[in-house]
Parts: C-alpha cells; sequence; structure tokens
C-alpha cells in the first residue's frame, strides 16, 4: 500500500512523554510531521519513571519534526480544547488524534475502588471522547484525517473479564468508540481504527506490573510506532472502523525482522491481553 506522507501534517499524541506515545512521536518525526506531545509530565526530578513533554520534544526536532510539548491532563475537557486551540494557531489544524494516554487497574469488580474506577474510565473513555470530539472539525477540513485509539479487538471470552472487568471494559469501550466514529465520519474521509501488540510492550506500565521478568519477555515500543505509522500514512477513506494487532499489520505491509524489536533477545516473547495465539 502506498504511504501518504506525514510531512507538514499535524499529529496529537496524548501521554507521549515516555513509552509508545514517545515512539509514535518519533516514528512521525521522521517523515517530518507536527507533532503535538501533550502529557502530564513536565518535570521529572521526583519522579521514578523519567521522560517529559520537552525531553520528547527536543527528540522529535532532532529526528526531523516540529514539536509542540503541552501539558495536558486528558481528564480535564477544558485542557483538552486548550490543546486543540493551541494546535491549531502553531500548526493551523490537526491531522491526526492518538488516543495514547490511558491507566490500567487489574482488579476484579468487587475490589476496584471507586476512585480507581473513575480513574480507569476518566482515562480510558471519557478521555478519549472528549479529545475526539474536540479534534473532530478540524479533521473533516484535514485531507487525510485520522484517529487512532490504541485499544484490543473486541472479544467476550471470559477469560478477559474474569480478574478485571472494569479495566477491560474500559478498553473495549475505546475500541467501541472508534468503530462508532468510523461509521459516523466516513462520509468526510476521516478513518477511526485502533492498534494493539500482540505482545507485551516494554513500557512503565508493565515493569510496574511485573517487573523485570515481564521486561524480558516484552517487545520494544517501536513496533507499535512502525504499526502506528502505516495507518497514519494509509488512506483514510479506504482504511477505517478497523482493529489492528501491530504485528499482524505489520507483516502485511511487508515487515519480515522482528527480531529488531524483541526488547531482550533469547527471551520467550509474553502474548498481551486480549490477544487469542492462532
Amino acid at each position: 500500500m502506498t504511504h501518504l506522507s506525514l510531512a507538514g501534517k499535524t499529529i496529537i499524541i496524548t501521554g507521549a512523554s515516555r513509552g509508545i506515545g514517545r515512539a509514535i512521536a518519533l516514528r512521525c518525526a521522521r517523515d517530518g510531521a507536527n507533532v503535538v506531545i501533550a502529557s502530564k509530565t513536565v518535570d521529572d526530578t521526583a519522579q521514578k519513571l523519567k521522560g517529559t513533554i520537552f525531553d520528547v520534544a527536543r527528540e522529535v526536532e532532532a529526528a526531523g519534526g516540529q514539536a509542540l510539548p503541552l501539558q495536558v491532563d486528558v481528564r480535564d475537557e477544558a485542557r483538552i480544547a486548550w490543546m486543540v486551540a493551541q494546535t491549531v494557531e502553531r500548526f493551523g489544524g490537526v491531522d491526526a488524534l492518538v488516543n495514547n494516554a490511558g491507566a490500567i487497574m487489574l482488579q476484579p469488580t468487587e475490589l476496584l475502588p471507586v476512585k480507581r474506577f473513575d480513574l480507569v474510565f476518566g482515562l480510558n473513555v471519557r478521555a478519549v471522547f472528549c479529545c475526539a470530539q474536540a479534534c473532530i472539525p478540524y479533521l473533516k477540513k484535514s485531507a487525510n484525517g485520522h484517529i487512532l485509539n490504541l485499544s484490543p479487538p473486541i472479544s467476550l471470552q471470559e477469560r478477559w473479564f474474569q480478574s478485571h472487568t472494569p479495566y477491560t471494559t474500559s478498553k473495549f469501550a475505546m475500541t467501541m468508540l472508534a468503530h462508532g466514529m468510523a461509521a459516523e465520519l466516513k462520509h468526510d474521509g476521516v478513518a477511526a481504527n485502533t492498534l494493539w501488540p500482540r505482545t507485551l510492550i516494554a513500557t512503565a506500565a508493565v515493569e510496574w506490573i511485573g517487573g523485570e521478568s515481564l521486561l524480558q519477555g516484552s517487545r520494544k515500543p517501536e513496533i507499535m510506532a512502525d504499526a502506528a505509522y502505516e495507518i497514519l500514512s494509509s488512506d483514510a477513506r479506504a482504511l477505517t472502523g478497523q482493529s489492528f494487532i501491530d504485528e499482524d499489520l505489520l507483516r502485511s505491509r511487508g515487515y519480515t525482522d522482528f527480531d529488531a524489536y524483541h526488547n531482550a533477545p533469547g527471551n520467550s516473547l509474553l502474548t498481551d491481553l486480549f490477544v487469542t495465539e492462532t
């Protein structure tokens, strides 16, 4: 499939100060994109997790893109409106929105505090809705508008619900929003799709959940970045309303070297949640 260059295109990425969001930002920057790095972290000196919006902005510029670092809590719709206004003022529009920010709480209904439930749904569902709603008027004006949610294909297998129903429901809701928006916006030429990894990805979230042992069985965030690039550089009118697994998408686009993505070569890869091995 022919790639449509991201040079000069404006892409908002939430949760872009580290991990998968950062990797997507840098991949888009290599095409010469304008990248809006929307995240909360502006100072990591007192934090265990390192990486700020300003660090990524410098990396984006070094990679060949234009960067706009914005401190944004995506639970705040007023701040989201400000983010979009700042983006349009700086770059003139919005061509893609990547909903990467999120929260993971792997607890069953009985044990998850309501405050934590609100956090999970506030980040994984409400923020996706608010960010999309704020961007849609500008995406409609784009020659190739895209919304990309980092969420899994929907599966109603009991195994995905029995230990963490709230989290599972929130991630499937993200996917339902994408499929719904694809239907709503297809006549406007705006695509909405989802992307999910086949294996665990070496991120702070994975390290927090399982430590070094999970990182040993993970792939680097760059595999998700390359897959996101394949989606965002595709014709929005031809590729919408789909849920992609990173490896499957990349293989369909001719990628063959997946060893390069392995975070710890020689170790067995661990399959991510919501993925059924075939």
